[in-house]
């Protein structure tokens, strides 16, 4: 294929960048290895297809809500006119404890290329394709979902706990199974996600379906292959239920009843300071989805092996 001239992509980028002159040469790379040196409105060619990069994307977690994430940027599709996430090579690794087993985490770009081209057309996973550059790294390219992430939509519904729980929780849990069957989906196919949290979901503005995002990383296992995916499936199902985190040092503070009756052994077995037992703080919560939630207690001594299982039981609770 020929390349493109500057003159054309001058043509393709004038709508996203107005002020550009008619003798203005713009960067074009075909290599991404060095992230750094892509920058605000170059070009990036992959595949023969020209991209517009745009701003950094943002990290969303715990309050890093203004991090950029320099490995992934928000670029123009400019042959279709769509906005997308390019996603470049960035290695990076970390320990994390989860009941007392370390599971070694890693990011892998060709773990979520594979992920990508088995996900196709699935409702519940981000989309999108991967391309090598001429120096073979592997580049994704994700299509934008539109709509919020899980922890804004929850902070949308302004109302108390109760009312959450009774008028909105049931189509909630709903379409959480739905997202636990899609990670199940990977997990019968031999992936998995690597790094389940609440907001790598993103409730879909048109559909309103859960959809699972950033599955770059990998973990290597020593007793069970979907044990850190589990334990995040789990993380998430407790905000859920308890509409927001519940926090020991919160009820102290609002001198709850319930502090009397917590211990040790009901606290999150990650986050010691998360309430997991939240029957205690909420009675009318059903006795079959708190068992759910014990399972990923500091005082259980039965983990989920699979997704299977958890949807089983899940299958039982009644709202």
């Amino acid at each position: 294929m020929t390349a493109l001239t500057q003159d054309r992509l001058r043509q393709l980028a004038r709508p996203w960048l107005p002020s550009i002159k008619a003798s203005q040469s713009l960067s074009v790379h075909t290599d991404t290895s060095d992230i750094f040196r892509i920058e605000y409105g170059d070009i990036l060619m992959l595949g023969h297809r020209p991209y517009l990069i745009r701003q950094y994307a943002k990290e969303g977690r715990f309050g890093l809500d203004e991090e950029p994430k320099y490995w992934v940027r928000r670029a123009i599709d400019l042959e279709a006119g769509e906005p997308k996430f390019i996603k470049l090579v960035f290695h990076e690794k970390f320990i994390a404890t989860v009941g007392g087993v370390q599971f070694e985490c890693f990011r892998s770009p060709h773990k979520e290329a594979r992920i990508l081209e088995l996900v196709r057309n699935h409702p519940h996973f981000m989309q999108g394709t991967s391309v090598r550059d001429e120096n073979g790294n592997v580049v994704r390219i994700i299509d934008v979902v539109h709509g919020k992430s899980l922890p804004q939509r929850l902070d949308d519904l302004d109302v108390d706990h109760r009312s959450y729980f009774f008028d909105h929780f049931p189509d909630v849990l709903n379409r959480f199974r739905e997202s636990i069957a899609a990670i199940k989906f990977l997990h019968d196919n031999g992936e998995k996600h690597g790094d389940i949290r609440r907001d790598h979901i993103i409730v879909d503005a048109d559909t309103g379906d859960f959809r699972w995002i950033d599955f770059d990383f990998n973990y290597r296992h020593r007793e069970n292959i979907f044990g850190y995916d589990l334990f995040g499936l789990g993380n998430i199902l407790i905000y859920l239920v308890g509409k927001g985190d519940v926090l020991i040092p919160d009820l102290n503070k609002r001198q709850h009843p319930a502090v009397q009756t917590l211990n040790d052994t009901d606290v999150n077995v990650v986050f010691h300071h998360r309430v997991a037992n939240l029957q205690k703080v909420y009675p009318y919560i059903p006795a079959a989805l708190n068992r759910v939630l014990l399972h990923f207690s500091k005082g259980s001594n039965r983990f989920y092996e699979h997704t299977r299982e958890l949807l089983e039981d899940l299958a039982e609770v009644k709202t």
